[in-house]
């Protein structure tokens, strides 16, 4: 398992959920949701150096079936321009799928409202998160795919593909 803080990543038309993990990579915990729009990659690079991240997990939404639509392509095109913001720091796309569900499902009862909407996009990033440094954990081998710097006006060629 590699050595520092990652934050998991969970970018939404609205609010992006925001975590991070300890240095070992054992724990993911919520930091906070970044309202989406002017100076939302502003704030992303400030969490990045005031935890010292060394990476940055997004969560790509796929569908049940691994195809990738509208929702994927933005993701792929937000994670590009948050690489060129936080370079040298590296960004990851991994699968996301259900993330959403799994954290309405764990607040289902604890929380109403507006509040809960914010506190849902941080749990969907820890859940991304979390997926992240598991599969990291069981396979030896850093999760999904590396976001390549400038490379926002190639659809497709924006990712070196790795093993999940």
């Amino acid at each position: 398992m590699r050595w520092g803080v990652r934050l998991g990543v969970d970018p939404g038309d609205a609010r992006i959920g925001v975590a991070r993990c300890d240095p070992s990579g054992m724990l993911a915990t919520p930091v906070e949701t970044v309202r989406r729009g002017k100076g939302d990659l502003r704030r992303l690079r400030q969490l990045v150096a005031a935890e010292e991240a060394v990476e940055v997990v997004v969560g790509l939404p796929r569908s049940l079936s691994g195809g990738e639509g509208p929702a994927a392509e933005k993701t792929r095109s937000f994670a590009v321009r948050l690489a060129e913001r936080i370079a040298p720091v590296p960004v990851r796309l991994v699968d996301e799928r259900l993330t959403t569900v799994t954290a309405e499902a764990m607040l289902r009862d604890q929380r109403k409202g507006q509040h809960r909407r914010a506190v849902v996009d941080q749990v969907a990033a820890v859940v991304i998160l979390q997926h992240a440094l598991d599969t990291e954990r069981a396979t030896g081998r850093a999760p999904g795919e590396v976001v390549a710097v400038g490379s926002a006006d190639h659809p497709g060629t924006d990712v070196e593909e790795t093993h999940e």
